[in-house]
């Protein structure tokens, strides 16, 4: 199995995304921990808090896993996508994405759409994509097996994130791979290190359920 991890840089009033350090962070530390059996990543990479505008470069990333995906020689690909909630607490491991761009505020690029169809080709806004994932598997292993505080999310919302995880799944699905977004709260609820180590238990859960 192939891991490959995204974030979104920053968001909106919060100058440090600690996704940022998680995913920059996340080879080390899996070196020292080492990866759960099976699983091999395949890249982390830090994305812009835009929309259509960086369009080009998540597509980038995506067609990126299919050759690694060839290179490890595996048949199982995920998409491991990392967002801020700035307002919460837990973590929430997000169920679907609506094919919906509304973003409260221009993102990084300066675009601001309101009501507007994510894939136009996917007919209007109400279109929901949902993760291929066992996502109440997944939430079982991190909250009995491993004590954290999740959740399990029906709302990605309607900025970058959702943006984000729409073309995502879509892709997945197009590639018969899957997707997953998480998102998680500001370093000042939850700790860095408490954090990383949930990368780590996330990792371990993918593999398990994905």
């Amino acid at each position: 199995m192939i891991v490959e991890i995204s974030q979104d840089l920053k968001f909106n009033v919060f100058a440090t995304n600690p996704t940022k350090t998680l995913v920059s962070n996340l080879q080390s530390y899996t070196e020292k921990t080492g990866l759960p059996l099976g699983v091999s990543l395949g890249s982390c990479t830090i994305l812009e808090t835009a929309g259509d505008g960086a369009l080009t470069t998540l597509q980038k990333v995506l067609e990126s896993s299919v050759s690694n995906e060839n290179n490890f020689g595996s048949k199982e690909v995920v998409w491991l996508h990392m967002g801020l909630n700035g307002g919460a607490s837990n973590f929430a491991i997000e169920r679907q994405a609506v094919n919906e761009a509304t973003f409260s505020c221009p993102d990084e690029l300066g675009w601001q759409p309101k009501r507007v169809p994510i894939v136009t080709e996917d007919g209007g806004i109400t279109r929901i994509r949902e993760t291929g994932c066992s996502i109440d598997a997944i939430l079982e292993f991190l909250k009995k097996m491993k004590g954290y505080d999740a959740m399990i999310s029906d709302d990605a919302g309607r900025f970058v994130c959702n943006y984000v995880y729409y073309h995502s799944l879509r892709f997945a699905e197009e590639k018969g791979h899957k997707s997953l977004f998480v998102h998680v709260p500001p370093f000042s609820r939850i700790n860095e290190e408490t954090q990383m180590k949930f990368m780590g238990s996330l990792l371990e859960a993918i593999a398990l359920s994905c």
